[in-house]
């Protein structure tokens, strides 16, 4: 389902970065996402079939993303 253009509701997590060789823990909120594209994929379930394949393709065109001035965040909820 495409929400383009739709805000989202007020939230702050954290999130693991992959930068090269050395990943990171971040703040991400709402506010983070203010005033630039961002793509929001959402896993129903980490570590399921469709989970790698979905994670490989935004990893393929992540160039294609950057270029277009989007960050790409892919969200689960069932791990932490």
């Amino acid at each position: 389902m495409s929400l383009i253009n739709t805000q989202v509701q007020p939230f702050k997590t954290t999130a693991f970065v992959n930068r090269g060789d050395k990943g990171e823990f971040i703040d991400v909120s709402n506010e983070t996402l203010k005033g630039k594209w961002s793509v929001l994929i959402f896993m129903p379930a980490a570590f399921t079939f469709n989970c790698p394949t979905e994670i490989e393709d935004a990893a393929e065109h992540y160039a294609e993303f950057q270029k277009a001035g989007a960050e790409v965040y892919i969200v689960t909820t069932d791990t932490h």
